[in-house]
């Protein structure tokens, strides 16, 4: 993987100008960086990092730029044009650009089921701005005493709010899609369901689940339990997309921290919730700063 003077995406920005993120993936072939960086040279723009990526076993380019321009000489519409002709040149698999200061922020979905603690973190970072995403709406399949802490933040900040119990013959999916309707990715934060295989095709975009243990190794239910009955001597939160499989999807990000003997199974539910509060709020932020891309079946490359 190159790097060329990778920035955070906090980094300052000229004043009056913009800064563009530009996700691309395609079929090797010579003079892409060149093409890119020509395209942004010529209306004015400065590159400020680039991230590549080409696997030894496969003829794939995978990359991922940040650069600032002025968008009075370059118009969104006109970014926007002159990127999708560099995806034409080069028989793009994937091409994103992205302007978080002038873009619609994600729109999202969480579902979550009795435990709050990963669903309260990322209201928490919303309502901090530290997630860049709007809030659609919270689903759940099992419902919450009014005066509840997330309940409350709900209401005051006016997030709509459906309890939809679940059934071993009724997963209520069909509701489900319809409130779900029009947001850009969905966020399972310990949502206790396996969706079908349906519900993913009619969806049809990403979901982005956590699980509380180090995938591919504990899967299913009760993972520190698991893991605690190993003996590891380290746990940890797996965020990952959601696929027919439980608990299989490509892998977005993961976290980790050292047990030990002195341990109890109390200890070790402990750490994994604080574990998967950082690991999904990370895989979130990961994927809406494009960061994310797939690769080869079950495997991501994450910039």
């Amino acid at each position: 993987m190159l790097s060329l003077a990778r920035r955070p995406l906090s980094a300052a920005v000229p004043a009056g100008n913009l800064l563009g993120i530009h996700l691309f993936q395609c079929p090797d072939a010579v003079g892409i960086v060149a093409k890119l960086s020509e395209c942004i040279a010529s209306r004015g723009g400065n590159i400020h990092s680039v991230d590549v990526f080409v696997p030894d076993d496969a003829p794939v380019f995978y990359a991922r730029s940040e650069f600032t321009y002025n968008p009075r000489l370059w118009p969104r519409d006109m970014l926007r044009t002159d990127f999708l002709h560099l995806s034409d040149c080069f028989n793009a698999q994937k091409s994103t650009v992205r302007v978080p200061d002038i873009d619609p922020k994600y729109k999202i979905a969480v579902l979550a089921s009795k435990q709050d603690h990963c669903l309260f973190d990322l209201l928490h970072r919303w309502q901090e701005g530290r997630l860049p995403v709007d809030i659609h709406c919270v689903i759940s399949n099992h419902d919450r005493p009014v005066d509840n802490h997330v309940m409350r933040f709900l209401q005051r900040h006016e997030i709509p709010y459906h309890y939809l119990p679940t059934t071993s013959g009724n997963k209520r999916e069909k509701e489900i899609l319809e409130l779900i309707e029009g947001t850009d990715f969905v966020v399972l934060a310990r949502y206790m369901q396996v969706m079908s295989e349906s519900f993913l095709k009619s969806y049809g975009k990403d979901i982005i689940n956590i699980h509380h243990g180090l995938l591919p190794s504990f899967k299913g239910g009760s993972p520190s339990r698991q893991a605690f009955n190993a003996g590891v001597k380290l746990i940890g939160a797996t965020s990952h997309f959601v696929t027919p499989e439980l608990d299989a999807g490509p892998i977005i990000e993961q976290m980790v921290e050292r047990v030990s003997h002195r341990d109890t199974l109390h200890s070790f539910v402990v750490k994994s919730e604080n574990l998967e509060k950082q690991c999904l709020a990370e895989a979130i932020k990961s994927y809406c700063e494009l960061r994310v891309l797939p690769y080869e079946v079950m495997k991501t490359v994450v910039f």
